[in-house]
């Protein structure tokens, strides 16, 4: 029964894993980029890109709640781990990295979703009457770098998984 529960946690964890990094791999290198070659209007594009964020977000949420069920499951039948303070054992010592990342990248994601996005929506409403877009157009500057930095977050916890695994 124990290979059965930690075969479908390993499969949960990747599938959480490819719907949130690649996610964010296809809104930054396909659905981006296709949005500005494709809708000339950049209020188009801004509504198309408002759409596609508000379906992927609960599809990122649901991820990162399945791959901290199943990374508990995960972390409970793993042989190599001992502790996460164990820093004798390499193994630990990637895995405490590892989640380092991830917890950044859930606190990056959650405060885009739940505080940044409402905000840049408020100024994008206000903007439109005042004609002065300006701090609403940088608020989603910086949305998308912290996408892009979400991204990169995501390619260094896929290495460190790929170390794990190699261990």
């Amino acid at each position: 029964m124990n290979i059965l529960i930690l075969s479908f946690s390993h499969f949960f964890h990747l599938l959480a894993t490819v719907v949130w990094i690649g996610g964010i791999v296809m809104i930054l290198l396909v659905i981006l980029p296709g949005a500005k070659t494709a809708l000339e209007s950049p209020p188009i594009q801004g509504k198309l890109m408002k759409d596609v964020v508000k379906r992927f977000t609960p599809m990122a949420n649901i991820s990162i709640l399945v791959l901290i069920v199943t990374g508990i499951v995960i972390t409970y039948y793993e042989k190599n781990f001992t502790s996460f303070f164990d820093f004798n054992n390499p193994w630990n010592t990637v895995m405490f990295l590892k989640h380092l990342f991830v917890i950044l990248m859930i606190i990056i994601h959650f405060y885009r979703s739940l505080i940044l996005t409402p905000k840049i929506g408020r100024l994008s409403a206000q903007s439109n009457e005042l004609q002065n877009p300006s701090k609403a157009a940088r608020l989603q500057k910086f949305s998308l770098n912290l996408v892009k930095t979400n991204f990169i977050l995501g390619l260094i916890v896929l290495l460190l998984t790929g170390i794990l695994s190699s261990l």
